[in-house]
């Protein structure tokens, strides 16, 4: 049974930084893609991050190209996202997904999911 179990959620103020980890299990994930998506209240979910399992290459939304770094762990079979100078339109549940294949920003494409870490950025 695969199981994506997200940690590292917290209350932080503006500027500040925190890091998001997913650990993976159940499966080989060798050929997926990993990403994390966001939503916040009222809002959609939305594409943040992702990485290529096998060769790391990484993919980012525009609002967190600089700021954001996703990595990947594959002796501990787990993600990251190091999230630097935080503003506080970043709060959100933040979602760990896994798709086979290459990476995609529609979330309905993803076939794995974790329960969501909450993320909240005061001003």
């Amino acid at each position: 049974q695969v199981q994506l179990v997200e940690s590292g959620g917290g209350l932080v103020q503006a500027g500040g930084s925190l890091r998001l980890s997913c650990a993976a299990s159940g499966r080989t994930f060798s050929s997926h893609t990993m990403a994390w998506f966001r939503q916040a209240p009222g809002k959609e979910r939305e594409f943040v991050a992702a990485i290529r399992w096998s060769g790391g290459s990484t993919y980012y939304a525009d609002s967190v190209k600089g700021r954001f770094t996703i990595s990947r762990d594959n002796a501990k079979n787990t993600v990251s996202l190091q999230m630097n100078s935080l503003k506080p339109e970043d709060t959100a549940v933040y979602y760990c997904a896994a798709r086979l294949g290459p990476h995609s920003v529609t979330s309905s494409l993803y076939h794995y999911w974790g329960r969501g870490t909450q993320v909240t950025v005061s001003s």
